[in-house]
């Protein structure tokens, strides 16, 4: 992986690190590649996502066919990283309705992943099944590795040959369990994963999020001045994401009208997986979100999900609160009540702005626009060195950062990193003992003396 590839990747950019990048570069749009780990029910598939994102997310059991929809994850082999998906057993001509729609999982995780992981068990032996999902891959024209899983004694060794006959080059012998033979496997797997860099675009990229028939395409719609994206009552219309230009009254940005992100469980149509994994690839292409909240709903847990996915990925982020319209026995402190609500649900990341408007009325959709350009500039504002040095020295010497086992902490210098959100380092004595207290701190006193609201701050100490 290129070394810049590598430093602009966002993912190593987290809040609160200990270390920096030797280099720091102006972050392009990183994408991730899609790893599917696909199989008959029960030979393992969830045991292996659980190893390969390091969390025990997937559900793990005897019983054939638990896995019923796909979990999704991140892992990194060899400086690449890669998103992992685990879907449901593939029973092929089953009357089961999970099963069926296990197939169809399988059939679009195949048409949409990078590469394929193809399981099957030594335990059980190859079977009739095996025979037709490898067929399918066959097809795919895809990279297939194929993994033969439960190989833990000798005797499986000898028993896993039979594997070969299913005509696929790339075969690895592995225990999922004890994670035998899975660094070969993932050496095999990172040999095809890209990591591309696309370059940044000299506009802002604004992706519109939120839960399906939350009224995204009405509000593009009503920015644009024409019907672009289709509008129905049935959620989910939108399948794909549409990039809209829009230069208007002083504002010029790049629109993306994403497919609604509906909870996994509620994810039975074939094309909603395109819908869910394009929508988390426009929030990784995005500068900002608007994340638009259906008001006769309130804040779900789905909107939560949304947000920390932006707020993880170091993306500016505009609450726009639709349907306010609809909102019955409205009060003076009714808007105020909300929008305390949805500070409490974001928090502890709550300095945000919130806008609440009627799409349908054309109601304060210029107040969302407004927000998008003031988080943009408040995400682009860069504060000299000598000016946040001055500020922050005076911080510090109010509420000195509490010593660690007897030993005095002293920061002595902090300077903004030139990456494309607002990232502080400071340099300390001892940066390992700094208390996620104190760093909560020092990020509050940042937003106050500095205007960062919409915008994730990271704040990283290193050894001076």
């Amino acid at each position: 992986m290129p070394l810049n590839s590598l430093l602009l990747n966002p993912y190593l950019c987290g809040r609160n690190q200990g270390s920096l990048p030797v280099v720091v570069f102006y972050q392009a749009f990183y994408i991730m590649d899609i790893v599917a780990i696909v199989g008959r029910p029960n030979v393992g598939k969830s045991t292996l996502f659980n190893r390969l994102i390091g969390e025990k997310v997937s559900i793990v059991d005897d019983q054939s066919g638990v896995t019923r929809d796909r979990q999704y994850g991140q892992s990194d082999w060899n400086g690449k990283e890669f998103a992992v998906v685990d879907t449901g057993g593939f029973v092929r001509n089953s009357d089961d309705v999970f099963e069926a729609a296990i197939r169809d999982q399988v059939e679009i995780a195949i048409d949409e992943a990078t590469v394929i992981i193809f399981m099957v068990d030594v335990a059980t032996g190859l079977t009739d099944l095996d025979e037709q999902v490898a067929r399918m891959l066959r097809k795919a024209k895809k990279p297939v590795i194929l993994a033969v899983n439960k190989v833990d004694n000798h005797a499986r060794q000898l028993e896993a040959n039979e594997f070969w006959s299913l005509g696929f080059e790339e075969t690895f012998f592995l225990s999922s369990v004890t994670g035998s033979g899975t660094g070969d496997l993932l050496d095999a797997v990172v040999e095809h994963v890209t990591n591309h860099v696309e370059e940044p675009s000299t506009i802002p990229q604004i992706a519109i999020v939120g839960q399906p028939n939350a009224g995204k395409s009405s509000f593009v719609n009503a920015l644009l001045g024409e019907e672009r994206n289709i509008v129905t009552d049935i959620a989910g219309t939108t399948r794909d994401s549409i990039n809209s230009y829009y230069n208007k009254f002083g504002h010029e940005f790049n629109l993306v009208d994403t497919a609604g992100i509906r909870k996994k469980a509620k994810v039975y149509e074939n094309l909603e997986f395109y819908s869910v994994m394009r929508a988390i690839r426009a929030i990784e292409k995005a500068d900002i979100i608007v994340l638009i909240i259906d008001a006769t709903d309130g804040v779900e847990s789905q909107d939560l999900a949304i947000f920390r996915i932006a707020q993880k990925r170091n993306k500016g982020v505009v609450i726009a609160v639709n349907k306010w319209d609809l909102v019955e026995n409205k009060e003076t402190n009714t808007a105020r009540d909300f929008e305390k609500t949805i500070t409490e649900k974001f928090a502890p990341f709550n300095d945000l702005p919130v806008i609440f408007m009627s799409v349908l009325e054309k109601q304060r959709i210029m107040k969302v626009v407004e927000a998008i350009g003031q988080v943009h500039e408040n995400r682009s504002r860069r504060i000299p060195t000598s000016q946040l040095n001055d500020v922050m020295q005076r911080v510090m010497s109010r509420y000195a950062p509490p010593s660690y086992r007897g030993r005095e902490i002293s920061i002595k210098y902090v300077t903004q990193l030139p990456i494309a959100y607002p990232a502080f380092a400071f340099y300390t004595n001892h940066p390992q003992h700094i208390k996620e207290s104190y760093k909560n701190y020092l990020e509050n006193k940042i937003r106050e003396e500095f205007d960062f609201t919409g915008v994730p701050i990271s704040l990283f100490f290193r050894k001076k």
